[in-house]
């Protein structure tokens, strides 16, 4: 929590281990890791849409 609060989401990254510049990749490797980055976008969206129903259901029940 703390992490978050002071930093955001950016804190919460792992930034572990070597990575390669973006420059210094192949084509393919700059094309894997943008799909990686819309996946991990993907899968965020689908979390937070699903949480957005669940507290529209819960609203509709309060009514």
């Amino acid at each position: 929590m703390k992490k978050y609060e002071n930093g955001g989401e950016e804190a919460l990254k792992d930034k572990r281990g070597r990575k390669k510049e973006e420059a210094k990749l192949s084509p393919e490797g700059k094309m894997k890791l943008e799909m990686k980055k819309l996946e991990r976008e993907n899968e965020r969206l689908r979390a937070e849409n699903l949480f957005l129903k669940k507290l529209e259901e819960i609203e509709r029940r309060r009514k």
